[in-house]
């Protein structure tokens, strides 16, 4: 018996305003150079189709590289070695990168807000701070609809490129249930052997392509 199809979620409608195509453009503009070659889809239906493009033929690292590079390219190295440098991950830091988190994301993954976190230091105490954005529903995910490309595309390098390019620590946690998620300021994010998104099943209400057999998305490994 064929299981029964899901009701996918729906889209919410954005209206990007200036500053957020600004973005959408570079980042777009970014991809398009790595990947040597663009889009004719505009808007930010052309940049998640410039992620799938990365997605395609290649494995989960090959991805994660090629976004790495991506984010990179954003910010100079000087500005990357200034912040690791003389900025320590402190309370106060921490809690600043989230508050601009929230006004620089949204064009990318929606409404957000700041979020108190319980923050696991590296000798073990623990530590409450507002260094937590909470994404409602991510736009990212929610038009992707793809567990990998979540993982591999955002979460990752992401979390990478934070914690040891800005020397800031970060980790993110999508709820795959709401497609909501949260990204913590402060947290070590945990080493992929660890972390359970990396064993997440498909979208089955979003991906066209969902395997109800397998028991992780194909397009984690």
């Amino acid at each position: 018996m064929q299981p029964k199809a899901l009701q996918p979620i729906a889209k919410d409608e954005y209206k990007d305003n200036l500053v957020d195509r600004m973005f959408i453009w570079l980042f777009s503009l970014k991809m398009s150079q790595a990947l040597g070659k663009g889009t004719e889809i505009g808007g930010y239906d052309g940049f998640v189709d410039l992620s799938k493009q990365i997605m395609q033929g290649r494995n989960a690292q090959e991805q994660q590289i090629i976004v790495a590079q991506v984010l990179q390219s954003l910010v100079p190295s000087p500005a990357l070695w200034a912040i690791r440098t003389f900025f320590s991950p402190t309370r106060l830091v921490c809690v600043l990168n989230a508050w601009f988190a929230t006004k620089m994301f949204e064009w990318l993954v929606g409404p957000c807000e700041l979020a108190e976190a319980e923050i696991i230091l590296e000798d073990g105490t623990v530590r409450s701070q507002p260094s937590a954005v909470q994404i409602k529903k991510c736009r990212y995910l929610v038009d992707s609809g793809c567990v990998g490309m979540c993982v591999n595309m955002c979460k990752v390098p992401t979390q990478e490129f934070f914690t040891e390019k800005f020397g800031i620590p970060l980790t993110m946690t999508p709820n795959f249930e709401d497609l909501s998620c949260k990204m913590i300021f402060g947290q070590i994010p945990l080493n992929p052997e660890d972390d359970p998104d990396h064993n997440q099943p498909c979208l089955k209400q979003q991906c066209p392509t969902a395997s109800f057999a397998a028991a992780a998305c194909p397009k984690l490994n």
